[in-house]
Order: C-alpha cells, then structure tokens, then sequence
C-alpha cells in the first residue's frame, strides 16, 4: 500500500480516504499478481504491463474505471446494485457500500480478456 500513501494522504474527507483504502486492500489481497501503480493521479492495477482497473474520488462517489468493455459486459449488474455508470467509470456513492462480488468479477473479466493483450488500453 505505500505506493498509495500520498494519493490516499491527498484526501482530505477522512470516510472517504477509508473507503477508498480499504478497496484498494481488497484488490491487493484478491490479486496478489496485480500490480499496483499511480498514473494518471489516480491508483491502478495493471497486469502484464496492460491496464485492469482504476480508481478515484469524486465529491459524490468512488469512481471506479475497469474501461468500457467491462463497463457494458456488465452493466445490468451494475445497475442492480444500485450504482450508476457512464461508458468509462462506475459511481459508487459514498453512502454506498462496496459491492466486491460484483468488483471481483469486473477484475477476473478484465484479467482474462486482456490476457493476450500487449496494449496498455484496449483499441
């Protein structure tokens, strides 16, 4: 997690820094294999050098970016949790909980469907 300690530091509402860093332990625990980074300004994992997930803070949610391939895949799911999404990121409001099943199976998606990928984004 230290790669993530001065973006984490950068957040002022202290409910939303735990929030975030307990999703970022999660995924650090779940897919050891990942590796974590900060591009962009926002924490990430990629995966044999391709992009997987990303995350960042919004006033009124956790933005959370897998790309829009993942985003329509699964997009009902998403809806059913009580999240909203755009073609590129999915809110997970604060007063939210934090639906890791669905998570999990957007990273294990992503992960398998860029495995032979040498690309950083999808094209």
């Amino acid at each position: 997690m230290d790669i993530f300690a001065e973006y984490l530091a950068g957040i002022a509402n202290l409910q939303h820094r735990s929030k975030l860093e307990a999703v970022l332990s999660w995924v650090l625990e779940q897919f050891p294999d990942l590796v974590p980074r900060i591009a962009w300004n926002q924490p990430m994992f990629t995966d044999h050098g391709t992009f997987i997930i990303g995350f960042s803070v919004a006033k009124q949610h956790l933005a959370v970016a897998p790309e829009r391939t993942a985003i329509n895949h699964f997009s009902e799911d998403i809806v059913r949790v009580g999240y909203t999404h755009s073609k590129e990121l999915i809110r997970i409001p604060w007063d939210h909980p934090v639906e890791y099943t669905l998570l999990e199976k957007i990273i294990a998606f992503n992960i398998a469907d860029k495995a032979g990928l040498s690309t950083f984004w999808r094209r």
